[in-house]
């Protein structure tokens, strides 16, 4: 299946400059997306995590599916103020601006191996501060699954070695 026919490009969003991959029409399609989560499991059970990491909103939508078909649980992880209790907290920087991720300190143990689950990989930006927030926990990182990257950004450039797998290289 063609995943990049269920992605749909919409320009100068959220600013101008900006190319937007909107992933709604592969969330509309239960072939599609059933699809999409199959493949992103088959490339994660050989990296045997324990935990799925995800950030808001759109990791999410990915994360959640892909987690109840590997069995594992799910950290989600937000913006500042978004999480009730005492968080972990990494800054970082968008290729349209900057902003700041948190996770629970306890939503990881340290024996997890955890697999972080995205839509895009596009400067790295938001991968880097979903790595640095694994360290700070003390947990492992397994690996990276992303539903597509954006090649001439470079983003992978911040894995230093962690195994990466992409569905679709845009």
């Amino acid at each position: 299946m063609d995943i990049s026919a269920f992605i749909r490009q919409v320009p100068d969003y959220p600013k101008p400059g900006i190319l937007f991959y909107d992933i709604t029409p592969l969330l509309a399609s239960p072939e599609a997306f059933g699809g999409v989560i199959e493949r992103m499991a088959d490339a994660a059970r050989p990296l045997r995590p324990t935990m799925i990491m995800a950030p808001e909103a759109r990791g999410f939508l990915l994360a959640a599916p892909l987690a109840l078909r590997l069995g594992i649980g799910l950290a989600p992880v937000r913006k500042p103020g978004k999480l009730p209790r005492a968080v972990f907290s990494v800054s970082y920087d968008l290729e349209y601006g900057s902003n700041a991720l948190c996770l629970h300190k306890d939503a990881l143990h340290k024996e997890d191996r955890v697999l972080i689950v995205d839509d895009v990989l596009a400067t790295g930006g938001t991968i880097g501060a979903m790595l640095e927030l694994v360290r700070q926990s003390g947990a492992t990182v397994a690996g990276c699954c992303m539903l597509m990257e954006l090649d001439a950004l470079n983003g992978r450039r911040v894995l230093d070695g962690v195994p990466l797998s992409v569905l679709l290289h845009v």
